[in-house]
């Protein structure tokens, strides 16, 4: 069996920024007491910690929980009773400038104008800038039905792709765009994610809801891993439950 078990966050381990369900928290709980597990997914550390590190439960063994935010540029552990970063893959000001200046002509030229926003729709998090097409805190059952099939992303993404050469954008949750240092998706962040834990990427299993071309968690399936796509996180729970009952068997 796999070693590691490694999810995305938003749309499979739980509803766009919303927090881990009680029932998921044991799942998880569940599942990092017969295999290691990781998270990768756009968001930044608080985003984590909301979500999945401050509802898993106190006996969850959190030592055995690889968190990588920001698609992977960034790497947290549980040590000495903390969680702690290990690396930062973080943009340079004039870096963060070139991409903030792109978003700006790409969503003139592709005229993109939503009807309704709700904050601020650009985030720099350091390692990754972020567009969330409705605005940060977009309610829920506004994100869910403004692009489920990715195509008006896919749109921005195009051009920002011949606006910013070399660097990775992909598309992620439900409203965003997400741009990475040169080279760095989830693929990047996984394989740093096998140097680290010292697991072979052949060991490695990748759970997530965007498994396909575009899809910011297709980089994982493209690097050669074994994966399994799911449509929600009532669809993972049932995957975990399948895993957790083969490891015991085993």
């Amino acid at each position: 069996m796999k070693k590691i078990v490694a999810f995305d966050l938003d749309g499979t381990l739980a509803l766009s920024k919303q927090p881990l369900t009680d029932e998921m928290a044991q799942a998880m709980a569940d599942l990092l007491e017969v295999a290691q597990v990781a998270v990768i997914s756009g968001g930044d550390w608080p985003q984590f910690d909301k979500q999945v590190a401050s509802r898993l439960p106190g006996h969850a063994d959190l030592t055995r929980l690889w968190m990588l935010p920001t698609s992977g540029a960034k790497l947290y552990v549980h040590r000495d009773g903390g969680w702690n970063a290990v690396y930062a893959e973080l943009f340079s000001d004039e870096q963060k400038q070139a991409i903030l200046d792109a978003f700006d002509a790409s969503l003139a030229a592709t005229g993109f104008v939503p009807e309704q926003t709700w904050g601020e729709r650009i985030e720099d998090r350091g390692s990754q800038i972020t567009f969330s097409a409705l605005g940060q805190q977009a309610p829920l059952e506004a994100k869910e039905v403004w692009d489920p099939d990715f195509a008006k992303r896919k749109v921005i993404q195009a051009d920002l792709i011949q606006r910013l050469p070399g660097v990775s954008i992909n598309l992620g949750g439900a409203t965003s765009v997400d741009v990475t240092q040169p080279g760095v998706d989830k693929a990047w962040g996984l394989r740093r994610l096998s140097e680290h834990s010292g697991v072979e990427e052949r060991d490695i299993l990748f759970i997530g809801d965007a498994i396909f071309p575009g899809g910011n968690d297709y980089p994982a399936k493209a690097m050669g891993l074994d994966t399994i796509c799911v449509r929600d996180p009532a669809d993972t729970a049932n995957v975990i439950a399948a895993i957790v009952s083969c490891q015991k068997l085993a």
